[in-house]
């Protein structure tokens, strides 16, 4: 396939990138960096933006006559105040609108169920998968100390939803660093029962994964990993 990856250093896309390029995809990677690529080929083509500030024009090249557009996009610290998901994501959409390319996958966060933003003014009190501790601590917690990066994340799934294209959203919990295992739980529309944690190599797995499950398009994904075993 033809893939565009937004991100592509960041910590999903850097492996969004690795991965579609061992499975033999064409891969557009979108940067503000080129210089902290890891990994570069023939089947890699670097197109330089900040998405911030853009030109549309090249991020229209960087999607057009691409199969699917995945995103890593996020801040880099996670109580940033920045609305930098929401504004690229945005600008991710309208190249891909400018240029009739329909199928996106992003990453948000398995908070988000519960938090309200212009879309979804009055969401549910709890997301259905949550177990007792989440639905009567962590998720209120996680809400308190990230509270602008959730919002932010909430804005985004607003564009996504409202953008007419193809699309699928990742809720991963806590990332961590582990290696890919391929081993993880997922469920359209609700988080995964006693689901903490999910490596991110893991999360980028599925993400191209997706790209093969027609019946992801126009869902959110919860994801976790398998967790300890008994």
């Amino acid at each position: 396939m033809k893939l565009t990856i937004f991100a592509a250093t960041g910590g999903i896309g850097r492996h969004l990138l690795e991965q579609a390029v061992d499975a033999g995809h064409d891969v557009t990677a979108v940067v503000r960096d080129p210089t902290r690529l890891p990994r570069r080929g023939a089947q890699v083509r670097v197109v330089t933006a900040d998405l911030a500030s853009a030109d549309p024009d090249v991020l229209a090249s960087a999607v057009a006559g691409q199969d699917a557009v995945l995103s890593g996009l996020g801040p880099r610290r996670p109580r940033s105040p920045d609305a930098i998901t929401s504004r690229g994501t945005a600008a991710v959409v309208a190249a891909m609108q400018a240029t009739g390319v329909r199928r996106l996958v992003v990453v948000s966060a398995a908070p988000i169920a519960t938090v309200p933003s212009p879309g979804r003014p009055h969401p549910p009190r709890h997301d259905p998968g949550d177990g007792f501790f989440m639905r009567h601590l962590g998720s209120r917690l996680a809400r308190t100390l990230f509270a602008a990066h959730y919002a932010d994340l909430a804005l985004t799934e607003d564009i996504v939803r409202a953008s007419g294209l193809d699309w699928t959203i990742s809720r991963p919990p806590q990332l961590t660093d582990e290696p890919l295992t391929g081993r993880y739980r997922t469920a359209y529309g609700r988080n995964i029962r006693g689901g903490t944690k999910v490596a991110r190599t893991d999360v980028a797995h599925h993400m191209l994964r997706v790209l093969d499950e027609p019946d992801s398009i126009g869902q959110t994904v919860g994801i976790a990993g398998r967790g300890p075993r008994r």
